[in-house]
């Protein structure tokens, strides 16, 4: 594997990365990683940093919604303008070009189960090329962007000792 695909594959799990930890990490050094990752930055391979955070936790408030949206494909733009309409609204946190019986999946937060009915139902529905839509609720989140958001829970099997 290159340089850049570890330091990618580094920086997916812990974008905190120290730059002399990962240059150890990969056996060069930190000159090398820093330059690595600002021409990934600059080519747009490294797109932004994120942290995750667990809102029940934090004691917010936060709805999130998957909607399968159904569209229209307009002529010589395909999908494109369609779900550029949809990820310009700020409550929306994401936006696929999916295969199968729909063809977008949005991923949105809000305050409360009816302040997301209700994006869906005026700002998205009402959308020209949008045929159909489904939402549906995130209830728990068990694992998210590869981490694990609840306690590992231990073994329940007895011991036994001889």
């Amino acid at each position: 594997m290159d340089i850049r695909r570890k330091i990618l594959k580094y920086l997916e799990t812990n974008s905190k990365a120290d730059l002399g930890e990962l240059a150890v990490l990969l056996g060069t050094d930190e000159v090398t990683v820093a330059n690595e990752i600002s021409a990934m930055e600059k080519e747009k391979i490294i797109c932004g940093y994120h942290t995750l955070i667990d809102w029940d936790k934090a004691g917010v408030e936060l709805v999130t919604a998957l909607i399968e949206v159904r569209v229209t494909p307009q002529r010589e733009r395909g999908f494109d303008r369609i779900a550029e309409r949809i990820y310009n609204y700020p409550e929306v946190s994401a936006v696929y070009l999916i295969s199968g019986g729909y063809d977008l999946l949005v991923t949105l937060e809000g305050k409360t189960l009816k302040e997301v009915s209700q994006f869906v139902s005026d700002k998205l529905a009402p959308v020209d090329s949008i045929i159909t839509t489904s939402t549906y609720f995130i209830l728990k989140k068990y694992k998210d962007h590869g981490t694990v958001m609840v306690p590992r829970t231990k073994s329940e099997r007895m011991l036994v000792t001889p």
